[in-house]
This record gives structure tokens, C-alpha cells and sequence, in this order.
């Protein structure tokens, strides 16, 4: 049971609600809470979808049917990460949107890249090898739910603080959001560098 409990809460780790709904900030400001409900759980489906097929499948899809080494995986994520945080860096929270995109892949977007990444891949696959199919995919289900959960809570406070300190918001979202830069492409470079580590031991 510990063993689930640890999984569970390494997935949630990097899930991380708190960095995600910074990302997300444009649709928490744009749409009510149950349009936002229905965006977030339709992506967090898709998210778990893709999360429980690596954690049963991990090896097999890379090795068999992307015919591609996990390295570069990890520098191709590196990479995209990278150009997140540059964008957050220069344009602040909003520049997500210009990597998302608009309407109607909403679910989609927020389903890769910002649930969907080498972090997430590379828990599944852990996940998939410490426990059972059946185990690996309850506890990566049971950490996507609770990430919701705390999304949709910090929505919910959003909305309910907004309209009488939205000048105070906007700013604490502005100030995050260059902040989580750093944090994203300190991120995006250990990503890449350890996709060029693994490559070169195989030389």
C-alpha cells in the first residue's frame, strides 16, 4: 500500500496542479466553472489515457512502434519546455495561448503539452514497472483526479476573489507566471541534457 501511496504522489508531484493552472490562467480568466470543468476533464481523460498505455506498454511502444530511443524523447520535450519558458519569459502567462492554440482542440491542448510530458512519460513507465497493469493504472488515474480536483478548487477561489481584487490578481499571475519561467526552462535544459547524456553512453 505505501508502494501506491508513493506512486501515486510522484505522479502527482509532477503533474503539480499549482505550475499547470498558472498555464491554463487564460481559460480560468475566459470561461465559467463548468465550461472550464468539462475542458479540464475531457484533457486529464486523454492525459490518462496516454499515461496508463506507457505504463503498461512503456517499452514496447518506444522500442517496437516508435522505433526511437527514450533519449530522444526526452531532448524533443526538452526542447518544447524550452520554448514555453522563453515565451513566458517574454510575454508573461498569456503566451501559452500562442503555444495552445485556440478553439476547439481546447482538451487536446491542455492534454499535451501541459499534462502530457518526458516527466509524466518517464513516472508512468516507473509506475508500470514497480506494480501490476491494474495497480499502475489506478494509481496514475487516482493522482490525475486529485490534480484536477486542486485545479478546479484553485478556479473556483479564482473566481470568487477576482472581482474584488482583480488588479492584486493580475499581478500576482504576472509575477508567477515569469517565475514559473525559471522554473520551466531550468526544467527544459535538464531534460535535454539528460537525453544527450544517454545517447553519448551509447557510443
Amino acid at each position: 500500500m505505501s508502494e501506491l501511496i508513493q506512486s501515486s504522489l510522484l505522479m502527482l508531484a509532477l503533474l503539480n496542479p499549482f505550475l499547470v493552472i498558472i498555464y491554463l490562467v487564460d481559460l480560468v480568466e475566459k470561461l465559467d466553472q463548468r465550461q472550464f470543468a468539462k475542458v479540464l476533464i475531457h484533457g486529464s481523460l486523454i492525459a490518462s489515457a496516454v499515461f496508463c498505455s506507457f505504463a503498461i506498454l512503456g517499452d514496447v511502444i518506444f522500442s517496437n512502434i516508435v522505433q526511437a530511443q527514450f533519449a530522444s524523447f526526452q531532448i524533443f520535450g526538452g526542447v518544447i519546455f524550452l520554448l514555453i519558458g522563453l515565451q513566458f519569459v517574454f510575454y508573461g502567462p498569456k503566451a501559452i495561448t500562442a503555444l495552445r492554440g485556440d478553439s476547439p482542440g481546447l482538451a487536446a491542448a491542455i492534454a499535451m503539452p501541459v499534462l502530457i510530458g518526458p516527466g509524466t512519460i518517464s513516472a508512468s513507465m516507473v509506475i508500470g514497472k514497480r506494480h501490476e497493469a491494474l495497480y499502475a493504472s489506478a494509481t496514475i488515474v487516482v493522482a490525475t483526479v486529485i490534480s484536477v480536483g486542486i485545479m478546479l478548487a484553485l478556479k473556483a477561489i479564482h473566481d470568487f476573489v477576482r472581482p474584488r481584487h482583480e488588479p492584486i490578481i493580475k499581478k500576482y499571475i504576472e509575477i508567477a507566471g515569469r517565475i514559473t519561467a525559471l522554473y520551466v526552462g531550468t526544467i527544459a535544459v535538464e531534460m535535454i541534457m539528460k537525453g544527450i547524456r544517454t545517447w553519448a553512453e551509447k557510443f
